[in-house]
């Protein structure tokens, strides 16, 4: 009997520890592309970072926004390790790494893809774990 219940509580701890370590997978995955490792959002689509962007505050609003769709954090997204949440103009949230607001770029069209890279004389950058 006193096995049986060491081995319940053992199971039980187990099962807790992997439910919380559920909970705070990072918000980016790691793909690979002609360039290298990139962060990737949940797809497979190439993250970037803006140089307009300042710490922790997005600068691509508006038109800027729709070609460069931000990695949208969830009211119950906690922050975690590199990551941070940012407040966007519009009130929404958004995913950051190391201080930089993560976007996917609208012309990618598949997993891998990087033609954001270079834009905007050099603005956009592939974000890079």
């Amino acid at each position: 009997m006193m096995k049986t219940s060491i081995s319940l509580a053992l199971a039980t701890a187990v099962s807790f520890v992997f439910a919380s370590a559920a909970f705070a997978a990072p918000p980016t995955k790691t793909g690979t592309t002609a360039k290298g490792s990139v962060l990737t959002d949940a797809k497979g689509m190439t993250l970037y970072t803006f140089d307009k962007d300042s710490e922790g505050k997005s600068a691509c609003n508006g038109p800027c926004a729709t070609n460069w769709p931000v990695l949208k954090a969830d009211a119950s997204d906690k922050a975690e390790g590199g990551y941070t949440i940012i407040s966007r103009d519009d009130g929404s949230k958004q995913w950051a790494y190391k201080g930089k607001p993560l976007y996917t770029f609208a012309k990618d069209q598949k997993a891998g893809d990087i033609t954001g890279d270079g834009f905007l004389n050099g603005a956009w950058h592939l974000a890079q774990p």
